[in-house]
């Protein structure tokens, strides 16, 4: 859900309908670091808090993408900057500094932050646009991309399974032209858990995220083969409820100034998907891939 880019389904006034509702709203309830994904814990007995349990999927995404010692790096996706924050400062022993780090939006109100947040650091070379995967036209060949929470946007409900199927496969397919020779990315995503199962995610779909679609695994598998070698993969759906039950608890926490920034209904809205997405992490329906990924 760090995301707001979109191909052919979601539109930009769907996405922004998400996104814009306010960042300081957003502030109320996520770590400092505005991160809107899946956090990452060891295991079920780690006692980290939500703060260091995104850095760590921060960490997690930048060294295996190749991230930390690219000089070029393309985030898809890219919420409000944390990601791109992350490869400038976090730097593998003995890489050189970031060059150039771009990150694409949909989000009027995200790319705003993310600029701020970067403004006054001249070491920062990072640019945000206002601008989808499918328009992206860089120079040169980025040396790692990353892309969280932006997936789930790319179909709609009405497409089949052919039809999603050729939409991830262009994605892949813009990324692997996007990518240097050899060149990793990684790739974060919600997904379907029972392969038959619809009607769990229909309130997440609908009310949150209007003209989205979750993918399969087996849709990704495909839509991926022979343009990127897929290295491995991991389920952490458990990290995804977790998160959403911090959030929710932040969120409850900061109801009255909820309130007062986006009225009774959306907090209420976001109240009800908070606790949806928890259990639908907790009880299968729901899956958070993350997969990395090497250009072939």
């Amino acid at each position: 859900m760090d995301s707001k880019t979109a191909g052919t389904g979601a539109s930009p006034g769907a996405i922004q309908a998400h996104y814009d509702v306010g960042n300081e709203f957003y502030r109320l309830w996520l770590d400092d670091s505005m991160t809107y994904s899946s956090a990452m814990w060891r295991d079920e007995n780690d006692s980290t808090s939500l703060a260091e349990a995104q850095q760590r999927k921060l960490a997690w995404h930048l060294q295996h993408s190749g991230a930390d010692r690219a000089a070029s790096v393309l985030d898809i996706g890219c919420g409000w900057g944390a990601m791109l924050r992350a490869a400038a400062r976090s730097r593998a022993d003995g890489a050189p500094p970031l060059a150039r780090g771009v990150g694409l939006t949909l989000s009027e109100a995200q790319a705003e932050l993310a600029r701020s947040l970067t403004a006054n650091e001249p070491a920062m070379p990072l640019e945000f646009r206002l601008e989808s995967w499918a328009d992206h036209r860089p120079a040169d060949p980025y040396g790692a991309i990353i892309s969280v929470g932006a997936f789930e946007h790319f179909t709609k409900p009405a497409d089949d399974a052919a039809t999603k199927i050729e939409i991830y496969r262009a994605f892949f397919s813009r990324c692997r032209d996007m990518l240097a020779p050899d060149g990793r990315m990684t790739l974060q995503t919600i997904a379907y858990g029972d392969p038959l199962d619809t009607v769990a995610a229909g309130p997440l779909v609908e009310d949150i995220f209007p003209e989205s679609e979750l993918p399969r695994l087996p849709e990704i598998i495909l839509a991926a083969n022979g343009l990127f070698e897929i290295e491995r993969f991991r389920n952490d759906r458990n990290d995804y409820g977790r998160t959403c039950e911090i959030w929710a608890t932040n969120l409850k926490a900061q109801r009255t100034k909820a309130i007062e920034m986006v009225g009774k209904e959306q907090t209420r809205r976001y109240e009800r998907y908070l606790k949806f997405a928890a259990w639908g992490f907790f009880s299968h329906r729901l899956h958070l891939l993350r997969f990395r990924m090497k250009r072939r």
